[in-house]
Formats: C-alpha cells, structure tokens, sequence
C-alpha cells in the first residue's frame, strides 16, 4: 500500500502541519473527486481507454456566489487554462468552485459548473451579475483517450456532491491521467500551520501535478539517480495550484501567496517548460463578501509584512510535500496504447535519502 512522504519518515520544511497535513485543515474548506477508469489497450479516440476525472474545491459548504472570498491568482508559465483569472485579478474575488480537469474537457466541466451555480442562485443573470467559473487544467493525453472528452455533467454534480474535509490523493479526480517528474502523479495534498506569533493559522495546499523535470526530494536528487536505471517517461506538462487559508489576507497579499508556488517547484526539479501551464490560485476563508461586494462576515483585512514572511515560508512547504504526496502515493498505471506511467520505486528512492541522511529509515 502506497504511504505519503511523511509517514515514510521525510519531513519537509520547519514547520508544523495540521491534523491532516492536507487542504481540509483549512476550516470549511472541502474537495471532491470523480475518477473515471476503464479500458485498456489501443487507442480508439472517442472511445478510450479512459484516465480521466475532475476534481472541486469549494471554499465553504454554504453558497459560494452569496458569500464569495478573498483570492487571488499567479501565472508562472501561461502555457494552459484557468478560467474566470482575469475577474480574480481584476476583483479579487472567488464567487464558484475550483474545478480541476484535463484540457480538452474545461469546457464540459465550465459548463457543469455554470449549471451547477444557474440551479443554486435564480437571481444571476437577472438581478445579480453572471458568474465566471474557476477551471483548471492539465493535459493527460499521455494515459488518456483525450478525444472522448469522457468527463461529463454528471461527474462534475458528483464531485459537487462528495465534497468533503478528507481529501483522497494519487490516481484521482484531475489527477487520474497525470505524471510529474518522470513518474506518476496526479493529486497530492499537505498544510503548514503559522507560528502562535504569526497568528497559528492554517494554510493548506492542493495541487494537480503533471510537469516535467528531475525528481529532487528534500535536495536529493532522487530522480537523476533513479534515471541511471528506471528511465522514467517525461511525459509531464503542467501543475494547477490550489492554496487555502483562514488567515484575514487581502486579495493582493493572496496574490503575494500564490506568486511563491515556483520557489517550491524549482526544489522539486521543475524547469517551468515551454509547454507547461503552471498556475496557482490562493483564497481565504476569513472573510465572506455578498453580492453586492459587501463583507457579511467582516474582519480585519490584512496581516503585517513581518506575519507575511511566515504565509510564503508555509505555502512553499506545503507546495513541495503536496508534490511529493502526490507521487509517492501514486501507483504505476497503463494508458491508452500501453503507455506506461511508472509508479516511483518507492524502496529505492528512499535508500537514495538514506545514503544522503535525509531519513532515517522507512517505518514498518
């Protein structure tokens, strides 16, 4: 059974996680994933084989276009897709769910989720103002017949329906088809918790990894290693990042927050590619703001430069562990025409950390 990096015995970073160590140690804070499989052998576009899903974020269970948050949005390398980034930018507001997917089906899933907001407020688009949903993606097409376009409405309302505060990783939802780093990948999670004097809050983040690169793990060059006899595909483009706190920050300070995702990219291995869509998006769960852009739950906006240096610190831990959770917890899987996306030799690498004295060995 695939265990996560830290129950392996690696720790990233200085600082403490939260009970999960995931996304959902942000209060309020949910996810759901549909994960679609079936299949195998060649390729016949429209058909399959199929590794594929979506995965949704909603800041909160109660309605997100009546009690929007403070967000904000970074674009490392603008290779790829997130909807609804220019009204963030220029607002500073979430009003829908994330929604996480492969390319060729944002938008399938754009539209599942203006249904899914069309359904739960009458009043958009008549007295309200009409909503832009918030679409990630990346590309699977290595793995999956992405022709078909196999994610549909209904997967989309069940994600919606199965939110909850424990978050799944590896070869589910958007991550089903992805591969990171030579290996595979898909979704992965982890969260920091501030210092008491920086106000002990909690940010947690969710990624869906598919970039290409050198494996490096806590500074080990664990890929280049394992590259000397594995020979993992580089198949990757790509990571969407998804990063949630219940700390009073302003839309520009989220913005601050989500600018610091490349720092813990570059110490995984990744080049940010030509090809690559690396985006990241940060909201927070502080503050609720009606449809008249009217706080309904106010707070004081904004913490201190000096408290700031504490989000970053913790945003780029948690960036790298959610990185390497989700490969570590992430199977070898076989696509569409045999393509195959090696699981990490999870035995090997950490004999790689030990001969480095990053871990002191793995757990029974």
């Amino acid at each position: 059974m695939r265990r996560r990096i830290r129950e392996l015995g690696v720790s990233i970073g200085r600082l403490d996680t939260g009970e999960r160590n995931s996304i959902g140690d942000v209060p309020s804070v949910l996810v759901g994933h549909e994960t679609l499989i079936h299949g195998e052998g060649e390729l016949s576009p429209g058909k399959g084989p199929v590794r594929t899903g979506v995965t949704v974020i909603l800041p909160h269970s109660e309605n997100v276009y009546k009690e929007k948050v403070r967000a904000g949005v970074h674009v490392q390398n603008g290779a790829g897709e997130l909807t609804g980034a220019l009204q963030i930018m220029e607002w500073g507001i979430l009003e829908t769910p994330i929604a996480l997917t492969s390319t060729l089906n944002v938008g399938l899933v754009h539209d599942a989720i203006v249904e899914f907001m069309l359904s739960e407020n009458q009043d958009i688009g008549n007295e309200g103002e009409v909503v832009l949903p918030v679409v990630g993606e990346c590309d699977d097409s290595y793995l999956n017949d992405v022709r078909g376009r196999h994610v549909r409405r209904e997967h989309v309302f069940e994600a919606i329906k199965n939110v909850q505060t424990n978050v799944s990783e590896g070869s589910v939802g958007a991550g089903t088809g992805m591969s990171a780093l030579g290996f595979k990948a898909g979704i992965g999670t982890s969260s920091r918790r501030t210092p008491s004097s920086s106000g002990g809050y909690t940010v947690g983040v969710l990624v869906s990894a598919n970039f290409d690169g050198d494996l490096c793990v806590d500074g080990v060059p664990v890929g280049r290693e394992l590259r000397r006899w594995e020979g993992g595909p580089r198949n990757g483009r790509s990571i969407v990042t998804v990063i949630a706190t219940d700390a009073p920050l302003t839309s520009s300070q989220l913005t601050r927050v989500a600018a610091r995702v490349p720092l813990a990219l570059g110490r995984l291995g990744s080049t940010s590619a030509n090809s690559s869509g690396d985006t990241s998006i940060a909201f927070s769960t502080a503050e609720r703001i009606d449809t008249q852009l009217k706080p309904t739950i106010p707070v004081a906006q904004g913490v201190s430069l000096r408290m700031l240096d504490e989000f970053f610190e913790a945003t780029i831990e948690a960036t790298e562990e959610a990185v390497l959770n989700s490969i570590f917890m992430s199977d070898t899987m076989v696509g569409r025409d045999n393509h195959v996306s090696p699981g990490l030799p999870v035995d090997a690498a950490l004999e790689i950390m030990r001969r480095h004295g990053r871990t002191a060995g793995r757990p029974d």
